[in-house]
């Protein structure tokens, strides 16, 4: 009746053997630390990084506890912050002689101190937010003459377009800054391109004069529109932001507006800094240009003449010159999807990208009308220009194609991250960084963890007490529920905040109203004069009812607070649900193992350590046959 198969133990086991595993990383705190990143597509990381790293820590008299290669970055652990910061200036001093043209990206980090044998387990602790730890934090400033520029740029292709679709001929069109320049030879043209501009530009507003022998029109953006794109930018520079950090998997980020131009991001609990910073700082926008083929371009490639007017020069990533038209057939607004992959015929890493319709209609005329040319893919960084590559057009191309090229796995899928988590509307730059400390203090972290510790005891003391042996099977299923809590936040890289820790010993809470529920219902089983065995298997299965409705309800309300929540709402979410799921596991499963393995054995069982049971009047004598009611029949 009471007792539990082997595989259930088994179960148990398991449990309990995971959980101590996953939460053992906790324990061990973190350790301050220097990590280094490349800060170019084109500089490699090896195992002779690290080596250069000893060497210029050893120089500058900083001790090092320990200086790893990753396989992408070098991370130097130090014994106290002090050191962590003399590291840094010394490896950016040597590393980065240039600041304005950074060949690695040297960031302030914390590392586990869990012993390796748990790393290679994956176990790693959980993290702890803003208002427990800290994190970074970042200042960004988005260049709104820049976003206007760009959109001046667009509208220039758009109205080149749309005047040859319409078949109105002019003498050319320039674009200088945010102002669009257009010429024309007769009144006929100019008034039918004014009426196109107010029918398909809204944005724009023209003015027109004689200039010699011809008319030109000025279009600029107009100032109503120019603050709606600036407000644009922001917005779409902020989502941007929001689906990076999604992809870099950072829990619960803050991204906030500050004034006019200014983004302000904060990382809880962030774990590679560098990281963050390089996709943050990373500003990559795409273009495809034609590249230049006349003499004058070839000569320029070759080094044996000057560039040519309305062309530019950019290298390839082996160093080669590429002299590439100003004029940009697309850019990456046109494109909608980006992912990594690798060459059918050669097995190197690729990006296949697809572009919308109006993009896929350009790509169709630009390849129709320049068979056998070449058309370079710039890639721009941090303001910088990088020809990824320069193929020949083979073909009419359409919708879908690929980038590919001397890149590496992990260079083509950070390259597809950062063109499918949108293009920025204007380039940013950070202005501010700094690690940033708990914002409740460390004195009042340490009250929020004693306070859950001191709960704790005073629940388990007391149902040892009221309870005495089913008090203490109570309060070790108060301690499993707890560290599977924690293993599974663990295991899920989850971030715990002071809402998370107010849920955490909430579930504290739910999980022993459990066992009161059980041990009330074993009472009240011997109190009606059932047998000791008897009242456990009763207790037990007449309170799982009440117990699972009751968690069911509190598990819906949890759900609706994650769906909806935002923030601190959904971080007590995430661990208020997990906690009730490990309470009816600890509370109904674990606890009934427990009292089956030391009352299950014993056959002929008279009594049971649960307290005192009081037993009414009425249950004091059993009554007499005579007082039994009688029915008859008539």
């Amino acid at each position: 009746m009471n007792r539990y198969p082997v595989w259930k133990y088994i179960i148990i086991a398991v449990a309990l053997l995971v959980a101590i595993l996953y939460t053992l990383p906790n324990f061990f705190g973190e350790a301050p630390a220097v990590q280094v990143s490349s800060g170019k597509s084109i500089v490699k990381l090896d195992a002779s990084t690290s080596v250069r790293v000893e060497q210029i820590l050893k120089d500058a008299g900083v001790k090092a506890d320990a200086v790893t290669f990753d396989g992408n970055s070098v991370k130097a652990r130090f014994s106290d912050t002090d050191t962590q910061l003399k590291a840094r200036d010394a490896v950016q001093k040597a590393l980065i002689p240039d600041p304005a043209d950074p060949a690695y990206i040297v960031a302030l980090n914390l590392l586990s101190r869990s012993p390796a044998w748990l790393t290679a387990l994956h176990a790693s602790p959980m993290y702890l937010g803003l208002d427990l730890r800290g994190g970074v934090h970042f200042m960004l400033q988005v260049d709104m003459q820049a976003a206007l520029t760009k959109k001046a740029e667009s509208l220039a292709g758009d109205l080149r377009l749309s005047l040859r679709e319409k078949n109105i001929r002019h003498s050319g069109i320039n674009r200088s800054a945010q102002t669009i320049e257009i010429r024309f030879r007769d009144t006929q043209t100019l008034t039918a391109t004014k009426n196109l501009i107010q029918d398909q530009f809204p944005d724009l507003q023209t003015t027109d004069a004689p200039d010699g022998a011809e008319f030109r029109m000025v279009a600029v953006i107009k100032p109503e529109a120019a603050r709606r794109i600036q407000d644009q930018a922001l917005k779409q520079n902020m989502v941007t932001l929001h689906n990076r950090i999604n992809e870099l998997g950072v829990a619960e980020p803050v991204i906030q507006q500050q004034g006019l131009d200014r983004i302000v991001v904060q990382l809880p609990g962030v774990q590679d800094t560098a990281k963050a910073k390089d996709i943050l700082g990373r500003t990559a926008t795409l273009e495809m240009r034609l590249v230049d083929e006349s003499s004058e371009g070839r000569a320029a490639e070759t080094n044996t003449g000057p560039v040519p007017f309305g062309s530019e020069r950019y290298l390839e990533r082996d160093g080669r010159p590429v002299i590439v038209k100003k004029q940009v057939v697309i850019t990456g607004e046109s494109l909608t999807d980006a992912q990594p992959g690798f060459d059918s015929q050669n097995q190197a890493p690729k990006v296949d990208l697809t572009v919308d319709a109006k993009g896929g209609r350009i790509m169709r005329d630009i390849s129709r009308e320049n068979l056998k040319k070449r058309m370079a893919i710039v890639l721009f960084e941090k303001g910088r220009g990088e020809v990824l590559t320069a193929p020949v057009i083979q073909g009419e191309l359409g919708n879908r194609f690929q980038i590919s090229g001397s890149m590496s796995v992990t260079e083509a899928n950070d390259l597809a991250l950062l063109l499918r988590a949108g293009s920025l509307a204007a380039p940013m730059e950070i202005i501010e960084e700094r690690t940033i400390g708990p914002t409740l203090g460390a004195e009042n972290i340490s009250k929020g963890f004693h306070s859950v510790a001191w709960g704790f005891t005073v629940i388990v003391i007391f149902m040892a007490l009221y309870y005495m042996l089913f008090g203490l099977f109570s309060g070790i299923a108060l301690a499993v529920n707890l560290l599977l809590l924690v293993a599974i936040l663990s295991m899920l890289q989850a971030t715990l905040t002071l809402p998370g820790m107010a849920a955490m010993a909430l579930a504290l809470g739910m999980a022993i109203d459990s066992n009161v529920l059980i041990n009330e219902r074993v009472r009240e089983e011997l109190r009606s004069g059932a047998s000791p065995q008897a009242a456990i298997n009763a207790g037990y299965e007449r309170a799982w009812a009440t117990i699972l409705d009751s968690n069911i309800t509190t598990l819906i309300a949890g759900l609706a607070l994650l769906a909806f929540g935002s923030g601190p709402v959904r971080g007590f979410a995430v661990v208020h649900c997990i906690g009730i799921l490990t309470s009816m596991f600890s509370a109904v499963f674990f606890s009934r193992g427990l009292v089956n393995f030391w009352y299950g054995r014993q056959k002929k069982l008279k009594s049971v350590s649960i307290g005192t049971v009081w037993r009414g009047a009425e249950t004091a004598e059993p009554a007499s046959p005579e007082s039994k009611p009688r029915i008859s029949a008539k």
